[in-house]
């Protein structure tokens, strides 16, 4: 490959008027950080756009860890030569002749980024065009659809050719706009939630509610095995809190609602989450609800549910089908562990009949009626487990449940 550098450019922090220089800053250490197992790299931020020289190393794995980037729009490998047009025009013929196969139609764009370049940028469109018709007669120019664009970046410390670009994750460097909590369970939703979320610009720590012995200790495995994989996409540790709901659980089924234990463990949930939200610093929830696909994500129950939480409650998924969530898991690399077979709580004591409309009122008095429920939540939330999941790293968990057996390797 000829290039020897790779250019990225920003997303919607371009946006973000006098905070746009704190959100670049923000990007440029993303990017430095997931690709800080390649020491050969160098960086430079411009205004709008972060350069990577490559020094020989390899696009391919660089690329691969720029897709992760929440931040950046796109990103092209580059051919960097000096700004003056003789340099240009040998540079262009020399991307032109690296390309995998002859287009039939091009054109060429120039970007004069460097007002103090000679050539407007429409002669430099015919300077470096004439070059090439000439080497390839048999190509055609087609201004509105080419098959091939060439693009002539001109800097002040050099001009950038290139022909390709990939579309970078998007969205805002990542913990730029806040702290929420995560309702992680082991199923395809809540990791789409997630990487949504992220992609906004929030930082997350994720809440698990297990429900041992019901559940296994494989459920919460793949639920650490989700949150280690997502910790790749926040490109730093990322915190699991795991909660005991066992008794709380076992405490709804005893209350004669049946049809209401659903709404109220999640009102339970979201009771907890919160809590822990307060004591970790973070401003909402967010949970991977999707209007009407279960009974808990009608509209009257997810009005029921929201109303435990003094704190915004974010549901990216709300208006997403199930197909498009599992595209998206697949996407993200997320979906393979979600569709293991092991049970998380939220599928354990399911009734026939779920309400899909519940009475918030009869909600209420249910849960009064349950001698020391709050304090059952409190207990819940001060008794958490926390683990901290970093990407690349090796973690060892011992849990209460395996204090008797040998340390086990996580990841």
């Amino acid at each position: 490959m000829i290039y020897d550098f790779i250019t990225v450019r920003f997303g919607e922090i371009t946006l973000k008027g006098r905070n746009r220089g704190r959100f670049e800053q923000q990007l440029l250490r993303h990017v430095q950080d997931a690709l800080g197992h390649m020491p050969e790299l160098e960086f430079n931020k411009t205004y709008g756009r972060i350069y990577i020289k490559l020094n020989g190393a390899s696009y391919k794995e660089a690329a691969a860890g720029l897709g992760k980037v929440f931040g950046i729009h796109s990103f092209s490998p580059v051919k960097r030569t000096e700004s003056d047009a003789d340099s240009i025009r040998e540079t262009a013929l020399e991307v032109w002749k690296s390309l995998p196969k002859e287009p039939a139609t091009f054109k060429v764009s120039t970007k004069r980024g460097w007002k103090g370049f000679p050539h407007p940028s429409y002669d430099m469109n015919h300077i470096v065009g004439s070059a090439i018709l000439r080497a390839y007669p048999g190509l055609a120019v087609d201004v509105h659809r080419p098959e091939t664009e060439l693009r002539v970046d001109i800097q002040p410390e050099g001009t950038y050719l290139y022909c390709a670009s990939e579309p970078g994750a998007g969205g805002f460097p990542y913990g730029t706009n806040g702290k929420a909590m995560l309702l992680l369970s082991g199923g395809i939703d809540s990791p789409v939630a997630a990487w949504s979320a992220m992609r906004k610009g929030l930082e997350l720590e994720a809440v698990h509610f297990h429900s041992y012995p019901f559940t296994s200790e494989q459920s919460t495995d793949k639920v650490i095995e989700l949150a280690r994989w997502l910790s790749v996409y926040a490109g730093k540790p990322l915190k699991l809190h795991l909660v005991s709901f066992t008794d709380i659980q076992t405490r709804f089924t005893q209350t004669g609602q049946e049809h209401l234990t659903i709404t109220l463990m999640r009102r339970s949930m979201l009771a907890i989450a919160e809590l822990l939200a307060e004591k970790h610093g973070a401003g909402a929830v967010v949970t991977g609800d999707s209007l009407g696909q279960v009974a808990s994500q009608t509209l009257g129950s997810m009005n029921v549910i929201g109303r435990t939480l003094s704190l915004p409650l974010l549901r990216p998924l709300v208006m997403m089908d199930k197909q498009e969530i599992i595209d998206k898991a697949v996407q993200i690399g997320t979906y393979e562990t979600s569709i293991l077979p092991f049970e998380d709580c939220c599928t354990l004591f399911v009734p026939k009949s779920p309400s899909t409309n519940p009475n918030l009122r009869v909600v209420e008095r249910t849960e009064q009626s349950i001698e020391g429920l709050g304090d059952m939540v409190r207990l819940a939330a001060e008794n958490t487990e926390t683990i901290v999941l970093s990407r690349g790293e090796i973690i060892k968990r011992k849990s209460a449940v395996l204090q008797e057996s040998e340390d086990r390797d996580w990841f």
